[in-house]
């Protein structure tokens, strides 16, 4: 799955602003032709190259301004002569109103053109920190998706991974980091970051969480000491991370979990059937300190060939429709089509969602679908004679 970037105005909704501008004009014009000569019509043709400017660049604008212009004195020789003195002090006000119009649609699009640069700078360096997983790892099929309740940015605080652990298992992360912005986004990357050296070499997921909550440690410790050399004193807010761990062998039907105060997975059968798995026994959020004296639970969840785990961010299950009410997940996709693959169950959750919100969302949501692909059948035995 892609993310829609943002962009400016579409070619079709352009070429639609000149041809209203253009009728404008025409009727305009036909108006003040056929009306009183008392009555002055021309001066609102000003309204098509102020159309052209909201929505073109200069150069439409520009060549907007010059039909109206010479409509306008098109009009005048029909109307009451050209050299009369109300008609040249309206021909002189539409030329500086269209010359000021260009301008802006110049300025505006020199803003524009910056903005679009900015943003995908921006866009990179996310892709970048977060590096979205393929569609397909291992025997896993992969989708995901990813809605941010700031327009101006495609991820923030929430973070997911998918990597492969040798010889014959993959392992899964998702999670969100307290707060918001800049410092959100740094420190789910320094989560990500961790999470890929350390998934590899880990041998458990009880031991990969104490490494990540060693790494998220000394990541904040770094930052405190950064800002107290540069401001003098650091920030007494907490910062921490909730995640969830997931181990998939390749082969079985058994997923290894382990929560950091993160919300289970939905466990969505090949027949339709939806399950809420719970936590028996979750662990602190990462970045408190605690895992270092509490003991970390991993626990075993049945995942058949088939079976779709789907995995998902509290901005998903909290998110609330204008009336107040919080988006029920389960009763939601239970409802959907079944045997969907994970891209289209994706699909269908991110407009059902919307719809319940009613377009808008308070909080950053992440939505990680993990399909276990049916095992190929094997090459036939040799016949034993």
């Amino acid at each position: 799955m892609d993310l829609s970037r943002l962009s400016d105005v579409p070619e079709r909704t352009a070429r639609l602003a000149m041809a209203t501008a253009l009728a404008l004009v025409v009727v305009i014009a036909v108006a003040d032709v056929i009306s009183p000569r008392e009555v002055f019509l021309s001066p609102m043709l000003v309204v098509a190259p102020a159309l052209a400017a909201s929505f073109t660049g200069p150069w439409r604008t520009s060549a907007i301004a010059l039909v109206a212009v010479g409509a306008q004195i098109f009009a005048s020789s029909l109307n009451g002569g050209v050299a009369s003195y109300a008609r040249v002090w309206q021909l002189v006000a539409l030329i500086v109103v269209s010359v000021l119009l260009v301008f802006f649609s110049y300025v505006r699009g020199r803003r524009s053109q910056q903005l679009n640069r900015a943003r995908l700078v921006a866009e990179t360096a996310q892709r970048v920190l977060l590096r979205p997983p393929p569609d397909r790892v291992g025997p896993l099929l992969i989708a995901w998706l990813y809605l941010t309740a700031d327009d101006d940015t495609q991820f923030g605080g929430d973070f997911f991974a998918v990597t492969r652990r040798r010889p014959a298992a993959s392992r899964v992360i998702v999670g969100d980091v307290r707060g918001h912005g800049l410092a959100a986004i740094s420190e789910a990357s320094a989560v990500l970051g961790a999470f890929r050296e350390a998934a590899r070499r880990c041998a458990t997921l009880d031991e990969l969480a104490r490494v990540l909550e060693e790494s998220l440690g000394w990541d904040r410790e770094e930052s405190a000491e950064g800002r107290q050399g540069t401001d003098g004193g650091g920030d007494g807010d907490e910062h921490f991370a909730t995640a969830l761990l997931l181990e998939l062998p390749d082969h079985g039907d058994q997923v290894l979990m382990t929560c950091c105060g993160h919300p289970p997975p939905l466990l969505i059968h090949a027949d339709g059937r939806v399950v809420a798995t719970r936590s028996e026994e979750p662990s602190p959020p990462l970045g408190m300190g605690m895992l270092s004296v509490t003991a970390v639970h991993v626990q075993m969840i049945a995942c058949a060939a088939g079976d779709t785990l789907l995995l998902h961010t509290d901005g998903v299950i909290e998110a609330r429709s204008p009336q107040g009410v919080f988006y029920p997940l389960a009763e939601r996709v239970a409802a959907f089509p079944p045997a969907l693959t994970p891209d289209a169950l994706l699909r269908h959750l991110r407009q059902d969602l919307l719809a319940h919100t009613g377009g808008r969302l308070t909080d950053d949501a992440a939505l990680l679908a993990v399909c276990r692909a049916p095992e190929e059948p094997g090459p036939p035995a040799p016949a034993v004679p």
